[in-house]
Order: structure tokens, then C-alpha cells, then sequence
């Protein structure tokens, strides 16, 4: 009964561990890596998240929700094979990796900016 106690606890603390993150949503944009660094920072402000790392120098950014729900957005941003960039963006909420489909919105207005005016 003794050994049964550490077991049963040890168990119950094995799903308190944190989950790995889903994939990223990825997406191929004919802007360049700064270029479009710069503009989801700018849409992330817009839409009331703060930056809370962003370095263009390695495509990165993190930000959060300033508001209840607490959700957070990370974006990986690289040069792309053919010009232009490659990013990998996934939504978050209290650390677990919340559905890709959540960005689609996001990301068609990122895009939108992004694409040359005619």
C-alpha cells in the first residue's frame, strides 16, 4: 500500500505537465522578412495584443493578449526559398497550443496588407 501512494501521485503529477506545442500554421508571402516582421507587429498592436519579444534579426516575435482571454501569438518569420518570406505563426492560451484554423482571419489580413497595391 505504501508503494501504491508515490505511484498514484506520481501519476496524477505526470498530467500536470505541460503538453508540446500543435504545428505552426505555415505560410509563404512574397514580402520580405522584415517587411512582413514589421507589419504583424504593427496588426498584433492594432488588434490589442503586446509585444513581448520581437527581433527582426532572428524573424522572432511573441506576443499576448492585453485583455481576458489571455491569448499569445508566435511568429517565426525566414527568408523564403524563392524570395520573399515563410512564416510560422501558432496561437496559444495558457500555454497550450489552441487550433490553427484561429489564425486563418489573422493571417488573410496580414496578407492583404502585405500584397502590392495595383
Amino acid at each position: 500500500m505504501r508503494a501504491l501512494l508515490p505511484l498514484l501521485l506520481i501519476a496524477w503529477l505526470a498530467g500536470c505537465a505541460a503538453s508540446p506545442p500543435g504545428a505552426p500554421v505555415e505560410r509563404r508571402l512574397a514580402a520580405t522578412p522584415e517587411a512582413t516582421l514589421r507589419e504583424a507587429m504593427a496588426l498584433l498592436m492594432e488588434r490589442g495584443y503586446v509585444i513581448r519579444h520581437a527581433d527582426i534579426d532572428l524573424g522572432r516575435l511573441d506576443a499576448v493578449l492585453a485583455r481576458m482571454p489571455g491569448y499569445g501569438i508566435a511568429l517565426r518569420v525566414s527568408p523564403g526559398v524563392e524570395g520573399g518570406s515563410r512564416i510560422e505563426a501558432l496561437a496559444t492560451r495558457g500555454g497550450r497550443a489552441l487550433p490553427p484554423d484561429l489564425l486563418a482571419p489573422w493571417l488573410a489580413d496580414l496578407e492583404a496588407r502585405l500584397r502590392p497595391s495595383p
